[in-house]
């Protein structure tokens, strides 16, 4: 009866140390807290000024301005950056937002990919758990 208990306890303790592995690997990030950093700094100098610094500008982001152009979205998890693949994101910083019927100006050549990913890191920090995993679902980072 011993040997019956102690393998159920360790029977019990594997799927607790596998299940709590498995939740927490859930939220693990493509990027490291040094591309975050380093995002900080080029999203400061090239994308604050529109996105806020800690990514949170524009609240009602699907209304026109009155020019008819889109303002620029939060990119902190509260607008719709989340449901673009890793290669929109990129894309969307290399050519601009024009095509979309957005101001942002194309940073191809202006940022090195280096960057551009750093930048993204940065916005993606402010991303809750949920919102980052729908988005890694999507991905495949």
């Amino acid at each position: 009866m011993k040997k019956l208990v102690l393998v159920a306890i360790m029977a019990i303790a594997g799927f607790a140390y596998y299940f709590v592995n498995a939740k927490s690997n859930d939220n693990q990030r493509w990027y490291t807290k040094a591309q975050v950093q380093a995002g900080k700094k080029v999203f400061a100098a090239n994308c604050a000024s529109c996105h806020g610094f800690n990514a949170e500008k524009t609240v009602n982001w699907r209304k026109k301005l009155a020019d008819g152009s889109y303002p620029p979205p939060a990119l902190n998890g509260t607008a719709h950056a989340w449901h673009h693949t890793f290669a929109q994101l990129m894309t969307q910083i290399n050519d601009g937002g024009a095509k979309y019927g957005g101001k942002m100006p194309a940073f191809r050549g202006t940022l090195s990919e280096d960057e551009e990913k750093e930048a993204i890191s940065y916005f993606q920090s402010f991303w809750n758990d949920k919102t980052y995993n729908s988005w890694k679902n999507r991905n495949d980072i």
